[in-house]
């Protein structure tokens, strides 16, 4: 697997307050990426910094190929890259087919694997709701359409927050089912979740940030053969 993003050094502020601390990070293609750490660690932060969303972020930052550190969001995105907020962002006033139509394009090799059949396919809820508004939709829902939204831009790399946040547990599922369907079409992900247990079978690599720095980052067997670091970073 190549490299896709590359992170040297970054540090990152809101106003004058520091919230990262020079975070370094490589994540290949294909690859899934789970970002842990309790709440005010620096995982939105990051993912922030890497979309472009935090304007004052210092440091390198490369993706597929291209320097992207002083770069715009729509610009990073324009390279191949999708972002799954928390909340979902969904636009309430739009139904759940113009909500997928108005993100839907051609990836950067062309490829327009990701199209409404394929994620009504993936989302069978989705398909049934389709005339409904974002407004009318649940929780589980919205992250649903959050998620197909960005894949219908045909990404290469999806950075996706608090992925099953609030969401029932047979909801929660169909997320965690979906992460393995992304992984299978060789989409790069980075996904924050506080269910880390879950997050260890879908994840090639666990990261796990503590104020503003990264703490740990290895194969989920190397976490779960030092539970310290579960117990000091995350208080498992």
């Amino acid at each position: 697997m190549s490299a896709l993003l590359a992170i040297n050094g970054l540090t990152s502020f809101y106003g004058v307050s520091q919230a990262l601390h020079g975070v370094s990070l490589t994540v290949s293609r294909g690859e899934q990426i789970a970002l842990i750490g309790r709440n005010g660690m620096g995982k939105t932060t990051l993912l922030k910094s890497i979309v472009g969303l935090l304007a004052d972020r210092r440091g390198e930052i490369v993706f597929a190929g291209a320097s992207t550190a002083k770069a715009k969001p729509e610009d990073i995105a324009r390279h191949g890259l999708a972002y799954v907020p928390e909340g979902r962002g969904v636009f309430g006033s739009l139904s759940v087919v113009e909500n997928l139509v108005m993100a839907a394009r051609a990836g950067v090799s062309g490829s327009r694997r990701w199209t409404i059949d394929r994620v009504f396919e993936v989302f069978p809820r989705l398909h049934q709701r389709r005339g409904n508004g974002g407004h009318q939709l649940s929780g589980g829902e919205q992250q649903m359409l959050s998620i197909g939204r960005a894949l219908m831009t045909n990404p290469d790399l999806i950075l996706l927050d608090e992925a099953t946040e609030g969401l029932a547990p047979l909801i929660a599922q169909d997320i965690w089912k979906t992460l393995g369907i992304i992984r299978e079409e060789g989409i790069a992900t980075i996904v924050v979740d506080k269910d880390h247990r879950a997050l260890a079978k879908v994840a090639d690599r666990m990261v796990v940030m503590a104020k503003g720095e990264i703490a740990f980052d290895g194969a989920p067997a190397l976490l779960a053969a030092d539970p310290s670091i579960l117990e000091k970073h995350l208080g498992v």
